[in-house]
Order: C-alpha cells, then structure tokens, then sequence
C-alpha cells in the first residue's frame, strides 16, 4: 500500500461517536442532507467506497434498505463487528474496484476524495461501476480548516486535519464532478458539500 493510498483508510478522529454538543449538531445535518440524497437516488444495489468503520453504511441501510449493500476500504480492521450482516464487506482501492463497469445503481463515497492523491482518477473508477448515481461528499474549505482552529485542532497545520491532502471549495467540487457527472442535487450543511450526480457515460 502506498503512502497516498493510506491517506483514504481515514484519520483518528471519531466524527460519529463525537460527544461535542455542536459537532453532533453538525454531524447530524450531514447525515440529514446525505440521507435525503441517498433516499432520492431510489437505491437498489448500493456500494459504498471508503467505509472506515462503516458507520454511514449502518444509517443508510437503516434508512433505506436497498437489495444489497457493499462497503469497501483498503483496510476492514476498523469495522465495527456490531455491523448490520446485511452490509457485504470487501477490501478495496477506490482507484481500483474489483467490480465490473455498471455494477451498482448507486455508489456513496463521503469524505474519501479529500484524502485521494489523485481524486479525478478516483471519482472516474466510482463512475465506472455507477449505472445511475453517484453520491459524493467532501469537507468545505477553508472553513473545514477555520473550524478546527476554531476549536482549537491542528493549530500546527492551520487547521488541517491529518490525511486530508487536497481541499475542496465548493466550487472545485463541482467542477471535478463535471468531469464525470451531470449534477442532480446539491446539499450544504456547514461544513460540507454533498453531491448527486449521474454518471455522464
């Protein structure tokens, strides 16, 4: 494994299980906004791309159940061993999926482009194995950046957080979506970009 793609296994921080007051509050408006999207894309066969401990799988499973649902990482060593049996699990490169091209309806990849050396290449490999959509996410800068300052995280790095190697405004996530998606919908809970998008091919 390279060191660029360790950078998408994730960082320490626990953003799901926070006991922050606010960054729950902020956690659940991305879970919100992500769910509404995951609901209208009318999902039937879902993989789901960087799954770390496969925590959004969990919500989206429960908030819809598709027919099947595939997460992947490069590592499953952080999966929760409580995780729903239903979520297939499997050992992946978001640059290279083991999956033939249109293999899911619906493809989810929240928070892992950010962490990509090569991010076009990624959402290009999300968009081969999408038939009909392909939900994606990335933290929003600078004010991803300006809010760990602002409590008081990663003062040495600006406020980056650890694994995040590129630094998505709102703006640059739609224009790398254009290169392999026609946007449906967009979403902006603080601090995030979500996106809806069909596979242009």
């Amino acid at each position: 494994m390279s060191a660029a793609e360790a950078n998408v296994v994730g960082n320490a921080y626990d953003k799901y299980g926070t006991k922050n007051p606010i960054a729950r509050w902020l956690m659940q408006g991305f879970l919100d906004a992500v769910s509404e999207l995951y609901v209208a894309a009318e999902p039937r066969e879902v993989l789901e791309v960087g799954c770390g401990e496969g925590r959004l799988a969990a919500h989206l499973v429960s908030t819809r159940r598709p027919d099947r649902f595939v997460a992947t990482d490069l590592s499953l060593e952080r999966i929760d061993p409580q995780l729903d049996e239903f979520i297939e699990t499997r050992e992946a490169s978001a640059y290279e999926l083991p999956f033939e091209r249109d293999s899911f309806d619906t493809v989810v990849c929240c928070e892992v482009l950010e962490h990509l050396e090569d991010p076009a290449r990624g959402l290009a490999e999300l968009a081969r194995v999408a038939r009909r959509r392909v939900l994606i996410s990335t933290p929003w800068e600078p004010v991803w950046r300006a809010m760990n300052m602002a409590r008081g995280k990663y003062w040495s790095r600006l406020g980056n957080t650890p694994g995040h190697i590129q630094h998505f405004g709102r703006r640059d996530l739609r224009q790398l979506a254009a290169s392999q998606l026609r946007l449906l919908e967009m979403r902006t809970p603080v601090p995030w970009t979500i996106l809806l998008g069909e596979p242009l091919g």
